[in-house]
C-alpha cells in the first residue's frame, strides 16, 4: 500500500496560506524564498519543503517574528476559526508600540546628522 502525498506532508507556502498568515499564497512564496523560514531550527529557502504536524515554524511576518507550530496540515484555506486550529502560536510576546519607542535612543532636537561615531554608537546600543 503507497501512502498518499497528504502522508510525507504539505508545501510549507501552502500550509502558511491556509493557515492565514499570508493573503496570497505567492505572498507565503515570497516570504519563504525571501527572507527565508525556519522549520525545527533548519534555515528552508523553497517554497516547496514539506511540513508535517509537530514542526515548528519560525518566520518574520512584518516587524514579528512568528513561530507556530504545526497541529494539523489542513485541505483547504477555510475561515479564521478554521485557521486558528492548524497551529499553535508559541511566539515570544510583542511590546506595546509605546515601550518600544521608549526604549529606543533617541537624540536631541536640532543636534544636526550623527557623525560616524555617533551612529557606531547607535548600532552598538541597537545590538
Amino acid at each position: 500500500m503507497t501512502a498518499g502525498p497528504e502522508a510525507q506532508g504539505l508545501r510549507v507556502d501552502k500550509w502558511l496560506w491556509h493557515a492565514r498568515f499570508f493573503k496570497t499564497r505567492s505572498l507565503a512564496a515570497k516570504a519563504v524564498t525571501g527572507q527565508g523560514l525556519r522549520v525545527n531550527g533548519q534555515r528552508v529557502t523553497k517554497a516547496s519543503a514539506m511540513v508535517k504536524p509537530g514542526d515548528v515554524l519560525t518566520f518574520a511576518q512584518g516587524e514579528h517574528i512568528k513561530v507556530a507550530r504545526v497541529l494539523a496540515l489542513g485541505t483547504r484555506r477555510g475561515p479564521a476559526p478554521e485557521a486558528r486550529m492548524l497551529y499553535e502560536d508559541i511566539s515570544p510576546p510583542v511590546l506595546p508600540r509605546a515601550e518600544r519607542a521608549a526604549s529606543a535612543p533617541t537624540r536631541p532636537k536640532g543636534a544636526g546628522r550623527p557623525t560616524k561615531a555617533d551612529r557606531r554608537a547607535i548600532d552598538a546600543l541597537k545590538e
